[in-house]
């Protein structure tokens, strides 16, 4: 006869905070269609210029301004280039410079802001004194400083809206260095003998991922409505390439009398933005500590 000693109980297993975050994300139907639209989006702008008939800068001055059929889906531009393949190919762009101009950002931002947390005192004030001055400066202005200045190149297009965009990532990182590192488990490590570099990057960051990724998914559309703008005002991404911020600057000037050259790109343009903030929102909210205690 078996006796309970004999056939204990089974141990139950926990679930892990990112594994919680992940149920809830799942749970979020704007969020996760909002993820499926950008991995559809992301897929189409990586293949179809590869697929197509057409090659973005090929033209064909004897088809110019042609409405959408079926020879051309989404009609053609004033050169006769495929509408369609190019929105497609400058997705490539605004989406490249959202996600490469946000990791320079967040490059940036993580370190400054994690030094100045755990640093404190007058390293900390002096640090956010000139986040503070940079704050004042005319974002739009800085950047199109840079362009005029160093050329318009589309490498340094990636920096220089980085270079700008880092600042709220950095106070947010300092916050949340700030009230981890008066923890129990940073204690220990101190006590342990760790150095400040290892306390930092793999102690306090990890548990500031949260925070981190939620700002980086809602820095994307900022990055890439600034990259827009600047498209729109000659100074971004330089013909024959495009991006959705030149095509919609080319579509609203000839708007009146060929709609489809204004409505497709931004269009689309639109959907990606609204994507990456139902993503960003189910992310904050899924990875809200408070939301994990109802």
């Amino acid at each position: 006869m078996s006796t309970p000693a004999a056939n204990p109980p089974a141990a139950e297993h926990g679930s892990s905070p990112w594994h919680d975050a992940w149920l809830r994300l799942r749970r979020n139907r704007l969020a996760v269609t909002g993820g499926i639209m950008l991995i559809v989006l992301a897929l189409a702008c990586l293949i179809g210029p590869w697929i197509s008939p057409y090659d973005y800068a090929e033209q064909d001055l004897d088809n110019t301004f042609a409405a959408p059929g079926a020879k051309h889906w989404l009609g053609t531009d004033q050169l006769g280039r495929d509408l369609l393949v190019r929105i497609l190919y400058g997705g490539r762009i605004s989406l490249g410079v959202g996600l490469c101009a946000t990791f320079v950002a967040l490059t940036i931002g993580v370190i400054y802001g994690a030094v100045a947390g755990w640093v404190g005192g007058r390293t900390d004030a002096v640090m956010m004194r000139i986040v503070d001055i940079i704050y004042a400066l005319p974002f739009t202005i800085f950047v199109i400083l840079l362009m005029v200045f160093f050329g318009r190149n589309i490498v340094l297009l990636f920096v220089a809206i980085g270079a700008v965009e880092w600042l709220t990532m950095a106070r947010i990182v300092r916050g949340q260095i700030m009230s981890l590192k008066k923890m129990e488990f940073i204690e220990a490590a101190r006590s342990l003998g760790f150095g400040n570099r290892r306390i930092i990057f793999r102690h306090l960051l990890p548990n500031a991922l949260g925070p981190i990724i939620v700002y980086a998914t809602l820095t994307i559309p900022a990055v890439m409505l600034l990259e827009a703008f600047l498209s729109f005002l000659g100074l971004g991404v330089q013909p024959p390439m495009s991006s959705w911020g030149t095509l919609i600057k080319d579509g609203a000037e000839k708007m009146e009398e060929y709609w489809w050259l204004l409505v497709f790109p931004g269009a689309l343009f639109s959907l990606t933005l609204f994507s990456l903030n139902f993503l960003g929102d189910g992310l904050r909210d899924a990875l809200d500590v408070r939301a994990a205690k109802d």
